[in-house]
């Protein structure tokens, strides 16, 4: 039996008007001539996407999805009608997501967090922005300051929820910088802390000296930009330090404070400022 919405390989067996049927274990789906590569012959064994087409048949391509069967993504809202939104996952068939599935109202041009399923009635593809039914238990071999890769789908008053490695959560608090991100976009991360009772704390710098590290480089690189001096402060507010370097002020006080320790910069009452040889080492 075909597994819709996931890729899998199939051998060639004929060519017809339309394409080429490819099959496995006696069952046969058509690729339509557009996906067919260059050379294609009977026998060969091509990888291929399974979904529907407009009368729930299965159909195959060579194009690959944004995300399958399985898979967590951020996707843009291509239209919305009575049945739903649409949303674009790199095929000619938009994904249907339901209004039964949404969390709340979308428009076209919107990115959205979803799980991709397929419907238990038509088996046709479909996707769900209710994120957190599918998600796992973080894994017992999880560490503190391991990398990992980190999508947001949900702002809150604590912070942005995110989901991990496509598998579990984890919250990225609302002191940490979390403003570079944007809602279905994957970035880089670290775990921060995993609590008692499982949950997991994100961070977008690593710990310790490696994450005091970069935070003093992306200072240094701002004050190149800047010309030499940024119109921060120790009395800067958490909020403009975020926008102006996406650190938290945590991370830009320890980069300051190192930095001067260095006499790479000099502190104003309402600014920094590179010395002569902050300047220097800047240039670099």
């Amino acid at each position: 039996m075909f597994e819709i919405a996931r890729t899998t390989s199939l051998t060639v067996l004929r060519k017809v008007p339309t394409g080429w049927m490819l099959g496995a274990d006696d069952r046969e789906v058509l690729l339509p001539t557009r996906f067919v590569p260059e050379g294609t012959k009977r026998g060969d064994r091509l990888e291929v996407f399974l979904y529907t087409d407009s009368e729930d048949r299965p159909i195959a391509t060579t194009a690959r999805p944004l995300a399958q069967a399985g898979e967590f993504a951020g996707l843009r809202v291509a239209s919305v009608n009575s049945t739903g939104a649409f949303l674009d996952w790199g095929l000619p068939k938009d994904l249907l997501l339901p209004f039964r599935s949404q969390l709340g109202r979308l428009r076209p041009g919107q990115r959205v967090v979803v799980y991709v399923d397929c419907d238990s009635v038509s088996g046709r593809p479909v996707a769900s922005a209710k994120v957190e039914r599918f998600l796992e238990i973080p894994p017992e071999q999880l560490r503190e300051g391991q990398a990992v890769e980190i999508l947001v789908y949900e702002e809150t008053e604590l912070g942005a929820k995110a989901i991990v490695d496509g598998r579990f959560g984890g919250l990225l608090y609302a002191d940490s910088g979390r403003s570079q991100l944007e809602i279905g976009v994957a970035a880089g991360g670290y775990i921060d802390r995993i609590r008692p009772d499982g949950k997991v704390d994100l961070s977008l710098a690593p710990r310790g000296r490696a994450g005091a590290e970069q935070a003093r480089e992306i200072l240094l690189r701002a004050l190149e930009r800047a010309g030499g001096r940024l119109e921060l402060s120790d009395g800067s507010s958490p909020e403009e330090i975020r926008r102006e370097l996406g650190l938290s002020k945590k991370a830009f006080k320890r980069a300051v404070g190192a930095l001067y320790r260095e006499r790479r910069i000099r502190l104003e009452d309402l600014s920094i400022e590179w010395t002569d040889s902050g300047k220097k080492g800047g240039e670099m």
